[in-house]
């Protein structure tokens, strides 16, 4: 009887375990992008959704930071022009990836975006932390508080938004995007990859059309 009594108590230790190990994985990280996903030398694995057809022949990997001016200055007075120009006519797309390295609020700004992706809505929240930036850094405007504020304003599902962004659920992730910025020289944001089939061009600031137009054209 006492081996029976063993037995049966490793056992439930071993069944415990299991559900404490799920359990564990349930809450961990995930992420939903394809983890081999690549452009040129970069892993976009971790990066946003791609904005714009898949097909493209030319890829757009912009870096940057949601308390960024720079950043700010590059959305809304050059990103239109791509976007009407090169991603919605199919001549382009669009990844970003996290350089959240300018204040406190950056990181927590960046998961954010990915908690948001969790409800099919990254592009939605990202446009909305570029169009409420303000120009002080770390003065509140992205803190916990107004992230769930974005996000009700939205309508997402604010339990399941609030569980991801308290428990860092994507922490890992934005660590990982600022590794990649930081491997190919990318120093101050934004920074940009142009990537085809056979080359992969450098652009560091927020260029005019303009600059991004002769270099997207000699790729096509």
């Amino acid at each position: 009887m006492n081996k029976k009594g063993v037995i049966i108590g490793v056992i439930l230790v071993v069944i415990v375990a299991g559900i404490a190990a799920a359990a564990s994985t349930s809450t961990s990280e995930t992420v939903n992008l394809d983890m081999g996903r690549t452009h040129g030398t970069i892993s976009t694995s971790m990066g946003s959704p791609i904005l714009g057809d898949l097909s493209a022949p030319i890829t757009i990997v912009e870096f940057g930071d949601y308390q960024c001016h720079q950043c700010y200055n590059w959305f809304h007075n050059t990103k239109p022009a791509i976007t009407t120009n090169y991603i919605e006519t199919g001549k382009a797309n669009l990844v970003f990836i996290d350089l959240a390295f300018l204040g406190r609020d950056s990181p927590k700004a960046a998961q954010a975006t990915y908690c948001a992706d969790d409800q099919g809505m990254y592009w939605e929240f990202h446009n909305s932390l570029y169009t409420s930036q303000e120009s002080q850094i770390d003065n509140g405007w992205a803190n916990t508080e107004r992230l769930k504020a974005f996000a009700f304003g939205m309508g997402l599902d604010m339990e399941l938004f609030e569980s991801c962004l308290d428990s860092g659920k994507h922490s890992k992730r934005v660590q990982f995007n600022s590794s990649q910025a930081k491997e190919h020289g990318i120093r101050g944001t934004p920074g940009f990859f142009i990537i085809n089939s056979d080359e992969q061009k450098q652009l560091s600031g927020a260029q005019p059309f303009s600059v991004f137009k002769e270099i997207l054209d000699s790729m096509i």
